[in-house]
């Protein structure tokens, strides 16, 4: 890749690969559109926030998110160099600085944006900042969390809820009344969806299995592997059953969750059985469909309903 194409257009090739809008931006979107309209209908509220804020709110999450990756990529950058050439900062691309200007630049966009528009939420906006930069420096025992994959994977799931926490804010926060209780229940969901997506992104194929690129799949072995993410994929469900009964929401959206969980599992028989390349990207392609159906069904569609 020649480094002195401009720096817009080499960023636009990273963001394709390492974060597309057209996926990532969508998930995201109906995450945030979610919190809000469950926060809402938790208290039997009428009608959407504000468009104002809502679009600050889709500004915010949707950078949050992108400023998590910038961090991931500076955390993994040795291992990156040594075993996954092909990505965009090892190969050249982009640089490691080039990137951290950019998240320098987003954050100032952020608190810029926030504090002329919503400075209430600053504080709940401060509260992601400060465990963002935690996460980017391991909570200070790297080593500690490297060996111990358990609580690696939950220290850094928790940053989901939290932004769950800042989203749903733009509810019940900016308009100074209680979080509704049921929010529990979603925040679960948010984080064990983060869990689904990233087991759902490192199961492989046997034969795809790289020597030091640490999978899920080969830390595990297949089958393993599979039966964990079916088990967070079965603790969702029950968390956005619950979630469901707290708010009261219509016998239809149990019955959705029900079957969604059903056709999500045929991915997972699939791979068992086919154990291709194939079958596992059909693996990561159902957790973002999950992912996303069960936001659109906790909180999404019956929201667009009532501004309807």
């Amino acid at each position: 890749m020649n480094q002195n194409q401009p720096l817009y257009s080499r960023f636009w090739i990273y963001l394709t690969e390492r974060f597309p809008l057209h996926s990532h931006g969508i998930l995201i979107a109906a995450f945030s559109f979610s919190a809000i309209g469950y926060s809402r209908l938790c208290q039997q509220l009428p009608h959407f926030i504000d468009l104002k804020a809502f679009l600050v709110c889709i500004f915010n999450t949707v950078s949050l998110f992108f400023l998590l990756r910038v961090f991931d990529e500076h955390k993994d950058a040795e291992d990156d160099a040594k075993f996954r050439s092909e990505l965009p900062v090892p190969r050249g691309l982009i640089s490691l600085k080039e990137l951290r200007n950019i998240g320098l630049t987003i954050f100032v966009f952020q608190l810029i944006i926030s504090a002329v528009t919503f400075p209430k939420m600053l504080p709940l906006y401060a509260v992601v900042i400060a465990y963002l930069l935690l996460m980017g420096k391991e909570f200070f025992m790297a080593d500690w969390l490297k060996k111990h994959q358990f609580w690696y994977v939950t220290s850094h799931m928790i940053i989901i809820p939290l932004i769950d926490i800042y989203a749903s804010g733009y509810d019940w926060h900016l308009n100074q009344r209680p979080a509704p209780f049921g929010l529990i229940y979603f925040f679960g969901v948010s984080f064990f969806n983060g869990i689904v997506l990233e087991l759902g992104r490192k199961i492989r194929a046997p034969h795809d299995e790289k020597p030091g690129v640490q999978t899920y799949s080969s830390m595990l072995g297949l089958y393993k592997s599979v039966y964990l993410w079916i088990a967070v994929l079965f603790a969702t469900l029950v968390l956005a059953l619950l979630a469901a009964e707290f708010a009261k929401l219509p016998t239809g959206v149990f019955t959705a969750l029900c079957v969604y969980f059903v056709l999500t599992l045929l991915a997972a028989v699939w791979h068992l059985k086919k154990q291709s390349s194939a079958s596992a990207k059909i693996i990561e392609i159902a957790s973002g469909a999950w992912t996303i159906l069960m936001y659109l069904t906790l909180g999404g569609i019956l929201t667009i309903t009532h501004i309807l």
